[in-house]
């Protein structure tokens, strides 16, 4: 037979529901103080982007957002090595030779890039012809550091070569045609193209 309770007998409460009755007590009161007005109806979150916890990354400068691809070649332990800007409009020839002359930028300094330019000549300059680039050069001063010409003219050829309406480099000086060294040291008058220097490149 099943007993009978009276009927102002008290229920048998558990801990478990006296912890959630407590906790419910005390959130009811939490958000009176907090000034939250009650809403009739759910309201849907959107959540943060990417996985938590999220931290916004910094604004990409014009250089790394620009329409154009412009591949330059630098150098790193004796190797040449591509370097891709993104820029607002493709380069003429002789722009995309002076960007090279220039250097790497500060982040690509950064990655190990460096230019072996510099110890090879003191100024160079490009003229288009019947889509050869004639790259007239002038020799560095002695004083200048060490000499490393097959990473210079490499650069300078892989450079150009990468551009759409250039098929080979030739190298002049003084007005005369220049014999100058390819990656096995061997010397070419021209033209010259990137797999001349194939075996110095380095995909990064």
């Amino acid at each position: 037979m099943t007993p009978i309770r009276p009927p102002n007998a008290a229920s048998p409460v558990g801990p478990r529901h006296k912890l959630a009755a407590a906790l419910a007590v005390g959130l009811l009161g939490l958000v009176a103080s907090c000034g939250v007005p009650a809403e009739d109806l759910p309201r849907a979150v959107t959540p943060p982007p990417g996985p938590l916890p999220y931290e916004a990354t910094a604004t990409p400068t014009v250089a790394e957002t620009g329409a154009v691809t412009e591949l330059l070649y630098f150098s790193r332990d004796d190797r040449l090595i591509p370097a891709i800007r993104r820029i607002d409009r493709v380069p003429t020839v002789d722009a995309h030779l002076r960007d090279l002359l220039a250097g790497p930028t500060p982040a690509e300094r950064d990655d190990g890039l460096t230019t072996a330019l510099p110890g090879a000549f003191s100024n160079a300059s490009v003229e288009l012809v019947d889509g050869q680039a004639r790259v007239t050069v002038a020799p560095a001063d002695a004083e200048t550091g060490r000499i490393d010409e097959p990473l210079a003219y490499g650069q300078i050829v892989c450079t150009l070569t990468a551009r759409t309406d250039v098929t080979g480099v030739l190298f002049l000086r003084d007005g005369a045609a220049l014999s100058v060294p390819r990656a096995d040291l061997s010397l070419s008058p021209g033209p010259l193209t990137t797999t001349d220097y194939a075996a110095l490149i380095s995909p990064r």
